[in-house]
């Protein structure tokens, strides 16, 4: 009786030890902390000619995600601020993609799977730019959007619960 107690014990540890290592795997797949140096910790930093988006985390180190980030003439660089913190936004599309998408309604319902914003959505500067989910996954790693920042659903989740209204952004080539 007693090995079959002490049998059962180590089957239930490695269970466990299985488990806790698998959940570790899975959750450091959707990003990596990288060295990162030169901004304040809390601080989002994307580097557009990389298609990445990184999150300081301390004065050394940052979780870094890839995104899709503005197509050649749409790209912009500069300091901004998370202004406003949305899940599942609608999205009315800005006049110049009217013009070239006649075809698309005034507004786009959130979670409509027509609509690009995705899951969740970061405003910038007066709402001109956003740091968003996607209904396109295919387009991360591209120079692709109007000047926003796309990222996957699973990864703008993660970034959404990290920042607050106020965190500082800074865009870079």
């Amino acid at each position: 009786m007693v090995l079959v107690l002490r049998r059962a014990a180590l089957f239930v540890a490695f269970v466990l030890i299985w488990a806790l290592v698998a959940a570790a795997v899975a959750h450091s797949a959707t990003r990596d902390v990288v060295d990162l140096s030169g901004f304040a910790p809390g601080t989002i930093v994307v580097k557009t000619d990389q298609r990445r988006l990184y999150y300081v985390i301390d004065e050394r180190h940052a979780f870094a995600f890839p995104v899709g980030v503005g197509r050649a003439g749409k790209a912009w660089t500069g300091r901004a601020q998370v202004e406003g913190k949305y899940v599942r936004p609608a999205w009315s599309p800005p006049e110049e993609i009217r013009r070239e998408h006649p075809e698309l309604p005034e507004v786009i319902a959130g979670g409509d799977a027509k609509n690009p914003m995705g899951v969740a959505a970061l405003t910038l500067r007066g709402g001109e730019y956003a740091i968003h989910g996607t209904n396109n996954p295919a387009s991360i790693g591209g120079f692709v959007s109007y000047g926003c920042i796309r990222m996957y659903n699973r990864d703008i989740r993660k970034l959404y619960s990290l920042v607050e209204v106020g965190t500082p952004v800074v865009v870079e080539r």
